[in-house]
């Protein structure tokens, strides 16, 4: 499950094709739709996915493509090029720059190259199984963290959490903040938390119902920064993950952060089990 040079350069020149196709619609006319999930989507969206796969058909015909709005094109080498053309939608839709192209390379089911672009700010983190992720070309590590209480959690919205996931969430919110709840978390982001946390500007990121295209690129960017990601239960993300994703920048909090999850009151735990 080697990453070849060859690999790293396709991966940046999709990013660069996608951002070519998104920096024109971002706050302007970008004929916004709602999906039957009731998901947004826009031409952004569509045309940088596109653009992408173009390059993939002529470069990679042999390698899968599984893309959010274009769905999946079957391989056969075992490697699999995971495309979120914009992360974050709806930051998108509304003007806000911390949305993200999101570009994974999964070989048997395991990401091993991940790139969080993002195109209107120019920044990018790349990661590549066992090397140091890179933001702009610099280094880039995560910070630590001493002690849960007081640690900066991240989550895009508490929308997006299953009733039954809500409970878990907020208590691990309660273990952070501890008797000072007006330290909440920080709400919006999508895949750009991710990079603040590579970068060393979160302590952590909780969220459920995400699907591959979602977490496969966050995975190489965090661990090579010295984070780690793990579903709720603190196993490692592959293809089969059921989208409960945990990020965690100093990984000495791994079991505090995970104990927390579990330490729901009795009446709300109704023998909820994470991997559903």
């Amino acid at each position: 499950m080697s990453v070849h040079a060859a690999d790293i350069d396709l991966a940046m020149k999709l990013a660069d094709a996608a951002g070519a196709a998104i920096r024109p619609y971002f706050r302007r006319e970008m004929g916004l739709e709602i999906k039957a999930d009731r998901s947004p989507v826009t031409l952004a969206d569509r045309e940088a996915e596109a653009a992408m796969r173009r390059i993939l058909d002529a470069e990679r015909s042999g390698d899968g493509i599984h893309g959010e709005e274009y769905g999946v094109k079957e391989g056969v080498t075992g490697r699999q090029w995971v495309l979120d053309p914009i992360d974050g939608t709806r930051s998108f839709t509304v003007g806000r720059p911390i949305f993200g192209t999101l570009i994974a390379l999964v070989d048997q089911g395991w990401p091993v190259l991940g790139i969080i672009d993002q195109p209107i700010t120019r920044e990018r983190w790349v990661g590549v199984m066992g090397r140091p992720t890179l933001f702009n070309g610099a280094p880039a590590r995560t910070r630590l963290c001493p002690q849960l209480e007081g640690a900066t959690i991240a989550t895009t919205s508490p929308h997006l959490f299953d009733d039954d996931d809500v409970p878990h969430f907020m208590a691990l919110v309660t273990a952070i903040s501890g008797n000072s709840p007006r330290q909440g978390p920080v709400y919006g982001g999508d895949c750009y938390n991710y990079g603040l946390l590579a970068s060393g500007h979160v302590d952590i990121v909780c969220e459920s119902g995400l699907k591959l295209h979602d977490f496969a690129a966050l995975v190489p960017v965090v661990e090579g920064a010295g984070g780690r990601m793990c579903d709720w239960n603190g196993d490692p993300l592959t293809a089969d993950s059921a989208g409960h994703v945990l990020a965690i920048g100093d990984p000495a909090r791994t079991e505090e952060i995970l104990e927390a999850l579990r330490n729901v009151p009795h009446d709300h735990d109704h023998d909820h089990d994470h991997d559903h």
